[in-house]
């Protein structure tokens, strides 16, 4: 049963269209990706899709159904209860299930309120909707309902939105689309801020569900377990590669080099072709004009291809030069963080690491288990309840926050020009190979050139500011690199591109990351927050990691390494 028709539809961006010609369809239980760069309109398509975007030509149908829509950045009220927003949309279905659950919860917790008798009035009420669900057969579905928001980590439903970390948040926002009734899922960046065992999570549930599901993710696991179908958002076009992401990769990589034969051939072709033309052929015959008019098509045509092939090909990848570690890189002794008096709700408790030329560790541990925390303490923007950090003289850290102001676009940075907020950092760089960049031109190798170098950073889409923020830290030439969820609002191709630096990078990483994919290409070991304030050293790669506690449930794992003070075993 088709779902979602998606006709001719074309949208118009800041100087030139979004996307042209855009049809496609979706089957009941269809899993599919939307992929391409930043800017290219994904999230714009989806919000047409959803119905809070109007497209500028075309059409689009939802056949029978209404859609449950999660986009990248949630909207909330701040004084709805969990179960409030959980349940925001169940009215909008026509004889929704979800409504009626919805009415038998608020019966129930008005019940709970009761400190006597509970009210003939509010009895009869009950009765009433018990009757319904009865009737409906929505008990089961209640059980599924409430399923889903225990095994998302949400049990206190009475608490307010406000009251929630950014994590929690989006697992509610996620918890609201996954409960409602709804043949059609659209999920913008849906792995964004959850922690590995959530998005393991989600990623059971899409492959297990028959509703059809239409994603923008960057995470490339999530992909390849999940979707059956990719469909590519490229030069104002959507086109359908049939398989999952690694499959699409296969095909793609075909494409280019079919595409890079054609123009040889066509090359060879139309220098046959200008040959022809210098010797001057009389163009008063109609065959003559017409070979004419053929060849400054064709060399439209050719010149086309090889600009569209220069701005494809154009990579960010450089090393530089940094400048060398000493001895002393950095030590953590006996580190602990601690929010009020009481030592049992330490986040962080009695951790000492001493950090090693070459280092590159990535932090697992799910959300509220204190990985901020801790690269805060080690930055500094946050001092250790107990504990000492000691930089050595030439350690030289530049941390790439989770969530820092100028991504916002607000306060006095973001009304520089992006050239001018980049320079703030340095004027030039030089590489590892001798060649120095200015700020502009290293902009320029992170797609960033032109008139944009002269625009307001606020100007710029949230994924482009994150995106200026790093070539700036960058611009610094660090010598230890701390990266608070990088990846969150890349796209695929520019963590292609992050991942090739930091694989090449001479110098220290620390990286907390729920991408496992990005993790597992940068990381080769890992520091574990055990969840109960304590962290573990695991000498392997995040992956290599869930896969031992996958097969080692229940039971005790030894410490690896005397590097780390605290150990605990894993189960």
């Amino acid at each position: 049963m088709n779902v979602l028709s998606v006709h001719d539809v074309a949208r118009l961006g800041r100087e030139k269209p979004l996307f042209t010609g855009v049809t496609f369809g979706l089957n009941e239980g269809e899993k599919a990706a939307l992929i391409g760069k930043n800017g290219g309109g994904k999230s714009t398509l989806l919000s047409i899709i959803a119905g809070n975007l109007e497209c500028d030509q075309g059409e689009v149908v939802i056949n029978g159904q209404s859609v449950s829509y999660l986009a990248q950045t949630p909207t909330f009220n701040d004084e709805d209860t969990i179960l409030d927003h959980c349940f925001k949309n169940a009215d909008k279905t026509n004889g929704s299930k979800l409504s009626t659950i919805k009415n038998y919860e608020q019966v129930c917790a008005k019940m709970a309120e009761c400190e006597t008798e509970v009210p003939k009035s509010l009895q009869d009420e009950f009765e009433k909707i018990s009757v319904e669900m009865d009737s409906r057969n929505l008990w089961e579905y209640e059980n599924s309902v409430k399923t889903i928001l225990t095994d998302l980590g949400i049990t206190d439903f009475s608490k307010k939105m406000k009251e929630l970390s950014g994590g929690m948040a989006k697992k509610v926002a996620l918890a609201q689309v996954l409960v409602e009734d709804t043949k059609l899922l659209l999920l913008d960046e849906p792995t964004n801020h959850l922690d590995i065992s959530t998005i393991t999570y989600l990623q059971e549930y899409l492959k297990a569900t028959d509703r059809a599901v239409l994603m923008v993710t960057h995470d490339r696991y999530f992909l390849d377990a999940v979707c059956t179908n990719i469909y590519e958002l490229d030069r104002q076009r959507v086109k359908l590669y049939q398989g999952n992401y690694s499959t699409y990769l296969e095909k793609k990589q075909i494409e280019m080099e079919i595409e890079e034969n054609t123009d040889r051939r066509m090359g060879a072709f139309l220098r046959v072709e200008k040959d022809w033309l210098m010797r001057g052929p009389c163009a008063r015959g109609t065959k003559a004009k017409a070979r004419i008019q053929n060849i400054e098509r064709l060399t439209s045509d050719h010149e086309s291809f090889k600009q569209q092939k220069k701005i494809d090909d154009k990579t960010f990848s450089f090393e530089t030069k940094n400048s060398r570690l000493g001895g002393k890189i950095l030590e953590l002794e006996k580190i602990s963080k601690t929010y009020d008096s009481d030592e049992r709700h330490s986040i962080i408790r009695d951790f000492s690491f001493t950090f090693n030329k070459g280092d590159k560790i990535g932090i697992y541990g799910n959300n509220g288990s204190g990985k901020s925390t801790l690269l805060n303490i080690i930055t500094g923007k946050l001092e250790a309840t107990t504990g000492s950090v000691t930089q050595g003289l030439n350690t030289q850290i530049a941390y790439y926050e989770q969530n820092p102001a100028i991504a916002l676009g607000e306060g006095p940075e973001a009304k520089l020009t992006v050239l001018d907020y980049i320079k703030e950092s340095a004027e030039n760089i030089t590489l590892k190979n001798g060649k120095s960049y200015s700020a502009a031109q290293l902009a320029e190798q992170f797609g960033f050139e032109g008139r944009i170098l002269y625009s307001p950073v606020s100007a710029m889409s949230g994924g482009e500011r994150k995106r200026i923020y790093l070539v700036r830290l960058l611009m610094s030439n660090p010598n230890f690199l701390i990266m608070d969820e990088p990846t969150n609002d890349f796209d695929i191709f520019t963590m292609s591109i992050l991942e090739t630096f930091l694989q090449d990078f001479s110098g220290c990483l620390l990286i907390v990351s729920h991408d496992r994919y990005f993790m597992d290409k940068v990381c080769d070991t890992t520091l574990v927050m055990n969840g109960d304030a304590t962290i573990s050293l695991f000498p392997g790669k995040c992956s290599d990691y869930i896969e031992i506690l996958k097969t080692k449930v229940g039971e005790s794992l030894p410490p690896w390494s005397a590097r780390c003070c605290a150990h605990t075993p894993f189960s």
